[in-house]
């Protein structure tokens, strides 16, 4: 049977590293995974509405260049995408990078959330935290909840911010034997709702328009048919991350399984409002079979983000899943 390993998160993949940089006043923040020896990257992008940057590089039909040395996840919206600059800055000045001759030029995967309605709007995460964020980097525990790219996050946004449960981000890993390891770190900001993985039962999500409780997303969204108006400030963004020898195209095969992992925790999952991208990573030190690193890709996903939930703390008049357990 696969068992959980080490810290239980992403980073129990070998050169695997996270680091947060958290900013608790205007509630935003942003993470980094860093893989300094470089790993062969995919994504999958099944959102609307998504905001990115490289996630051409990430496909099979640019194979020039297959590796990245970071994935930059954060808040603020478009603007967020400015902290991939100090992550580029920061693995320039440590000697990481494509070699093109001249100089060494990282490259740097991004996807950010829209958190500018929790926290303050005009301050969102710049070169700087990105930097930051690399210089907290390490192997070991990965924080949880409101931290980094979670910061601001929020689940449930189909009645707006005065009836969301608050998000966050969530780590998990699973050891599959043979040394090989796949591990997950998913920021949690959907319009649906996120559901307990054995009974289905909604944890967190929209709130009931009058009284306590959960509404339950897709029966408001049935019976406001030609009434919703709702716009795009929704997404789930992370990285999955194992040590298997994977060519770009696996990679994204990989990519593309673990995405499952979302439908499978939230619901509904990959709407034209969310802007859900994925990234992967492989480090390649374990012969493996991709069909196995991406089923277990896609059970880790769910997992991080029932976790991400479970470990988020309520801000700015937004409960925690903990803070409606108590009510």
């Amino acid at each position: 049977m696969p068992k959980r390993v080490g810290s239980h998160a992403i980073t129990d993949v070998p050169g695997i590293e996270v680091g947060h940089a958290t900013d608790e006043r205007a509630l935003t923040g942003c993470t980094v995974v860093l893989c300094r020896k470089g790993a062969t990257v995919g994504v999958s992008v099944r959102g609307g509405g998504p905001g990115t940057r490289e996630t051409d590089l990430c496909r099979p039909a640019h194979p020039l260049v297959s590796q990245a040395h970071a994935v930059l996840l954060s808040g603020g919206s478009a603007y967020g995408l400015a902290a991939a600059d100090g992550v580029v800055r920061y693995l320039e000045e440590n000697g990481i990078g494509y070699d093109t001759g001249p100089a060494r030029v990282p490259i740097v995967p991004a996807a950010i959330l829209w958190d500018l309605a929790v926290g303050d709007a005009h301050v969102r995460p710049d070169a700087a935290m990105g930097y930051a964020a690399c210089q907290m980097a390490a192997p070991g525990p990965v924080s949880e909840g409101n931290v980094g790219a979670g910061t601001g996050a929020a689940v449930g946004w189909l009645l707006g911010k005065e009836r969301c449960t608050k998000g966050g981000l969530g780590t998990a890993s699973v050891d599959l034997g043979g040394g090989l390891v796949v591990g997950a770190l998913i920021v949690v900001n959907c319009l649906g709702d996120v559901v307990d993985l054995q009974t289905g039962q909604i944890i967190a999500g929209t709130r009931k328009p009058l009284g306590p409780g959960l509404a339950d997303t897709l029966e408001t969204m049935r019976r406001a048919v030609g009434k919703a108006a709702l716009s795009f400030t929704h997404t789930v963004i992370g990285v999955v991350a194992t040590n298997a020898a994977l060519d770009i195209p696996l990679v994204n095969f990989v990519a593309t399984m673990a995405d499952d992992g979302v439908a499978r925790a939230i619901r509904p999952a990959h709407t034209l409002l969310d802007g859900d991208t994925l990234f992967a990573l492989a480090t390649g030190q374990v012969k493996a079979d991709p069909n196995l690193v991406g089923a277990y890709a896609a059970e880790v996903v769910a997992e991080a983000i029932v976790r991400a939930v479970r470990a988020a703390r309520g801000v700015a008049g937004i409960p925690s899943a903990a803070d409606l357990v108590q009510r």
